[in-house]
């Protein structure tokens, strides 16, 4: 499971799925649960909803970019 969301992305995710739990929280319902999702893509770094797209917001590392075999 290679990451697919980026440092932007996980603050954005992380700060939107806590305020969904506090607006589900401040009018008692169990929509606010949603807010679950974004938290955990978040953390995880990863996102399925990304995958059919092949979209990426994470950047690689220079030592996490495998150099390129020319021999062939």
């Amino acid at each position: 499971m290679k990451k697919n969301v980026g440092t932007i992305d996980t603050i954005i995710r992380i700060v939107l799925g806590i305020i969904i739990l506090l607006v589900g929280w401040y009018f008692n319902t169990w929509w606010g649960l949603i807010g679950i999702l974004p938290i955990l893509t978040g953390l995880f770094g990863w996102c399925p909803g990304y995958l059919p797209f092949k979209f990426s917001t994470y950047k690689r590392k220079p030592e996490e970019v495998q150099p390129v075999d020319k021999t062939e």
